[in-house]
């Protein structure tokens, strides 16, 4: 059985919470994996129309992200920027695309089995809810910032930081990944890296061993968090008898910007 999938991406959100240069294509090869075949792809952005028309940098770099996002197939939703002032006299903007994205998605659910929310706002839980209750499952993927209440009403949760690709790993060389501790042993310093690979039926769990004096954390405690993650490199340990460990291990909030 083939699952028809949409994803739905709330861009500004990805964008402001750890997901800026996210690669799209990656998430359309991980929605046609699986059993599932992706049927609609939408991404939902703001445009500052004032700032489009006097900048010409600004235009031409935003008109090629939209360019790139269809020739990965998507279709491009805006919302224009607005500038309001408040009794104060204080000037804000805003562009909020979450109700275009719940109205498609609640409208084109219909014909859906699954769908893909990239995002990770609070405010998108009554549309997950509504979106289960018309038989679709719903899958969010999201990087910082993530609301917890979003997390344990998706059907399942992952975050985007460990899609193989999908944020790219801004380190030299090869076969570097992203993963989270497993059965950390605080008394002897080691333990086991979760981290996922991409195979046809879907992304493939998989596990690897690492020892805490090969990393590069300001501190061991970080290891017995599940949910920090952290960049590393597979090689084979001579000493090991060639089994692959994981080396210069990082936590990922310790190396971003």
């Amino acid at each position: 059985m083939t699952l028809k999938t949409g994803i739905y991406v709330d861009a500004e959100n990805i964008r402001l919470c750890g997901g800026y240069g996210m690669r799209y294509d990656v998430l359309v090869d991980l929605a046609n994996r699986g059993g599932s075949h992706l049927l609609r792809a939408n991404c939902y952005l703001a445009e500052n129309r004032d700032r489009t028309r006097e900048d010409r940098e600004y235009r031409l770099k935003l008109y090629r992200y939209h360019n790139i996002l269809r020739q990965c197939g998507f279709k491009v939703i805006k919302k224009y920027v607005k500038h309001f002032v408040d009794d104060e006299g204080i000037l804000t903007t805003k562009a909020n695309a979450d109700m275009d994205l719940a109205i498609d998605a609640l409208l084109q659910a219909r014909n859906l089995d699954k769908i893909i929310l990239l995002t990770g706002d609070g405010d998108f839980i009554r549309l997950v809810q509504a979106l289960q209750n018309m038989g679709c499952r719903v899958e969010a993927i999201a990087f910082n910032n993530v609301s917890n209440e979003l997390k344990e009403e998706a059907d399942s949760f992952l975050s985007g930081f460990l899609i193989p690709g999908l944020l790219p790993i801004q380190h030299d060389g090869t076969d570097w990944h992203r993963g989270f501790p497993i059965n950390y042993n605080a008394d002897r310093g080691f333990g086991f890296l979760r981290y996922f690979s991409m195979q046809d039926e879907g992304l493939q769990a998989e596990s690897v061993f690492f020892h805490c004096s090969k990393s590069n954390v300001s501190s061991d405690t970080l290891f017995t968090d599940s949910n920090n993650i952290f960049e590393f490199r597979l090689v084979a340990n001579p000493d090991n008898n060639n089994k692959t460990e994981a080396l210069d291990i990082r936590s990922i909030d310790e190396i971003q910007p």
